[in-house]
């Protein structure tokens, strides 16, 4: 048995990276999906992939950060099981090299594109009979990381938001819960690290890797298998809870 055979899911930057294997994993366990996402081609191609082994998923392209582009596009969906609040932006820098524009842009995507997809889709779960909902934190919402202002502040917002939404509407049947990962190897890393250490791509990347006292990076596939986990009815007694997923970054990193 599909663990989500005929579930409707949103997952917001779904083009790429962690949100890229969520899509294909649902897809995979029966789930029609639904890709939010600004980058059209990327999305597109995560559709292509998942409808090529089978499964069932159409692109939105949308900026989450406008609220009426995304109630536009759940209108057009109808009825939604899950959402996956994944689309996000990264920030390097403390307060003193945080622009007011940087700091803006982040909020804007990690935060406001957030609340956007609860606004718009929990009043849709309610009139369905209830849901889940899985929104991406970080382990940057609960240690301080160097030079991660911004981006810290916009995940420790989506820990309190989870928190809320999973206290207002229990009664609904609805469940809200957060993952936070430490650091994935995804195609952001891989940029962040050419355009910053040209020639040292290597080291850096064995540096990166090395600062999880596992050894290594995650992959977005081990990601996704909590994120399937959370999002079944496997978990249906667990709300307004966040998992680091971490590799021990949070308590064993001493």
């Amino acid at each position: 048995m599909l663990k989500l055979q005929d579930k409707v899911a949103v997952v917001t930057g779904g083009g790429s990276g962690i949100g890229k294997a969520i899509c294909e994993l649902f897809a995979k366990e029966g789930a029609y999906v639904h890709i939010f996402d600004l980058n059209a081609e990327g999305a597109e191609n995560v559709a292509k992939e998942i409808k090529a082994k089978g499964g069932n998923a159409q692109v939105h392209v949308l900026n989450v950060t406008n609220q009426l582009e995304v109630i536009t596009a759940v209108q057009v969906i109808g009825k939604i099981d899950i959402l996956v609040n994944n689309a996000g932006i990264a920030h390097v820098g403390n307060i003193e090299n945080c622009k007011e524009e940087d700091f803006s842009k982040v909020f804007d995507v990690n935060v406001k594109g957030a609340y956007n997809t609860l606004y718009s889709i929990i009043p849709v779960m309610k009139s369905h009979g209830g849901g889940a909902i899985l929104n991406l934190a970080s382990i940057a919402a609960v240690v301080g990381i160097p030079d991660r202002f911004a981006y810290s502040m916009s995940k420790g917002a989506i820990y309190a938001m989870n928190l809320s939404v999973a206290r207002d509407y229990m009664k609904d049947n609805i469940r809200s819960n957060s993952i936070s990962p430490a650091r994935v190897h995804t195609p952001f890393v891989d940029g962040f690290i050419s355009k910053n250490y040209p020639g040292k791509e290597g080291e850096m990347f064995k540096k990166l890797s090395d600062s999880q006292p596992i050894g290594r990076m995650a992959q977005p596939e081990e990601i996704a298998k909590l994120a399937l986990f959370l999002c079944s009815d496997d978990a249906a007694f667990i709300t307004g809870n966040d998992y680091p997923i971490d590799g021990g970054f949070i308590k064993l990193n001493n």
